[in-house]
């Protein structure tokens, strides 16, 4: 007799059923394990002898078989313990066999039968919710469980003995609550900055259409703490938006305690990460650092000491939208809608700029060229403002503190994505929440600019020579300003401010 629990296999956030299959017969003793495990799935036999014997039972002398079905679908992991250590007890009759036949179960059995916590509880339990199944999973990732429907059946045991006295009807588990993450704080205020006016309303524009953010300026001139202070500005997540960020995390094994919060994410990996960090990848093709800034921030400090061939791993996530890791037994797609601001000096010293400034090395156009040239042009071609931060001054710091802070700022950017929201919803975009994601044949559509502004639109395309894309991104600038001033239209005025921002990509771009 087989005896069947039901699993998941997780390719990239999508969680793939896997039947874990237990058969108890007769011949030489021995525990075999078949069906593509990796090296944590093999050694799952060995836990799973000891949390049995720890929970008082013993596996009897025969031949036990467990497959894991389909056995062409690599299985990496260590939530596959739980799954075998149940099906083996319900083939010796520890557990009624069809009291697990409703569940999808994942967990990581330790030596004395508790069982730990395990990335992938909310994939898991929402592709268990869509097949009609309930969900085990370990206690300490019950409340990320509960996240997935009101009404799904969820058992988080902290032991094998206490799931094992639950089917026996001796002890009963309550359903897990969904937990919200406690805000560490108040973020960082814009009302913190002297001086950089023209800064902050770049900011402010970039997080009123989710446009990606190049900020270039000698050392100490507060780019760091501009970046720094745009999630303060930034509405918080929607319920869809939530999900998927949420989905990521957990397959990332980043949700500490199962818990979730609707602040985007903020992620700032330091300029020595690779590209498996920073893209994906790795033994387990693991999400990246612009997965885990789906629908929120990456922020690239320093950007030309990241190495050419990372940054340049960027350019197809940031048109798609995604990411796709391929390895010779494993294929995954995270999804990455991110924004990206970078910050980075004029040239190595970060002096070159400065008046009356000359390099001891070589004249100071040639040394910002040199530096710049880290960049790509395709890169430069993919970010929508370029603007220059210059140094702060003393007079500035002496200034009392501004009176507009964050909250002021925040009010005007949820409005102006308060549009952006119902004029795709109202196209049958209900994906598409801002500007910076809008496709090139709506974008004609919502964003025609006027009379006079499409003939100095075509002017400076000529003399900027601007690309199709860095055209289209001008246009969902404009859409952006145009929408913060609450116009229908786009005028001349918002065009030229767009194109503006245009100009210092030029100089970028010759350099690269």
């Amino acid at each position: 007799m087989v005896t069947r629990v039901a699993t998941v296999a997780f390719e990239g956030i999508e969680a793939r059923a896997v039947d874990v299959q237990v058969q108890v017969a007769s011949g030489n003793v021995a525990f075999v394990l078949v069906g593509l495990p990796d090296k944590a799935v093999a050694e799952s036999r060995e836990r799973v002898r000891a949390a049995l014997l720890a929970s008082g039972l013993a596996l009897p002398a025969k031949r036990i078989t467990v497959n894991l079905a389909p056995a062409d679908l690599p299985k990496e992991g260590s939530h596959y313990d739980l799954p075998i250590a149940l099906a083996v007890m319900a083939a010796i009759g520890a557990v009624p066999p069809d009291a697990l036949a409703g569940y999808t179960v994942l967990g990581e059995l330790a030596l004395d039968g508790s069982i730990a916590p395990v990335a992938g509880v909310l994939p898991a339990a929402i592709a268990a919710y869509d097949r009609g199944q309930g969900l085990i999973c370990p206690a300490a990732t019950g409340p990320e469980a509960a996240w997935a429907a009101a009404d799904i059946d969820i058992l988080a045991p902290r032991s094998l003995i206490q799931l094992a006295n639950h089917f026996k009807g001796t002890q009963v588990m309550a359903r897990p609550e969904p937990a919200v993450a406690r805000q560490a704080g108040a973020l960082p205020d814009l009302a913190d900055i002297k001086g950089q006016e023209s800064a902050k309303r770049v900011l402010e524009i970039a997080a009123a259409g989710a446009h990606n953010l190049l900020m270039n300026g000698p050392p100490g001139a507060g780019k760091s703490m501009l970046a720094s202070r745009l999630p303060s500005i930034l509405p918080p997540l929607t319920p869809r938006e939530l999900l998927e960020v949420s989905m990521v995390l957990s397959v990332g094994g980043h949700l500490a305690g199962g818990a979730l919060t609707d602040r985007r994410p903020f992620r700032a990996p330091h300029h020595s990460a690779s590209m498996a960090a920073l893209v994906g990848g790795g033994l387990q093709a693991k999400p990246g650092e612009v997965s885990l800034a789906h629908h929120g921030v990456l922020f690239l400090d320093e950007l030309p000491e990241f190495q050419p061939q990372v940054l340049d791993a960027l350019r197809q996530p940031l048109e798609t939208g995604d990411v796709l890791i391929s390895r010779a037994n494993h294929r995954a797609v995270y999804p990455a809608r991110f924004q990206l601001v970078a910050a980075m000096n004029p040239c190595r010293c970060g002096k070159a700029t400065e008046p009356g400034y000359a390099c001891r090395r070589q004249p100071n156009e040639r040394c910002i060229a040199q530096y710049q040239t880290r960049i790509s042009g395709p890169l430069l071609d993919r970010i929508d403002i370029m603007i220059d931060v210059p140094a702060v001054t003393a007079a500035d710091l002496i200034l009392p503190r501004p009176a507009e802070g964050s909250a002021e700022v925040a009010t005007r950017v949820a409005a102006a994505r308060a549009i952006q929201s119902a004029r795709f919803a109202a196209l049958g975009l209900d994906h598409i929440t801002t500007n910076a994601a809008c496709p090139a044949p709506v974008l004609e559509e919502i964003a025609r600019p006027d009379k006079a502004g499409l003939a100095l639109l075509r002017d400076a395309a000529e003399a900027m020579r601007l690309t199709a894309r860095a055209y289209h991104r001008v246009l969902k600038v404009a859409r952006t300003l145009a929408d913060l001033d609450g116009e229908e239209k786009v005028g001349r005025l918002h065009l030229a401010e767009a194109l503006s921002y245009r100009a210092r990509g030029g100089e970028l771009a010759q350099a690269a």
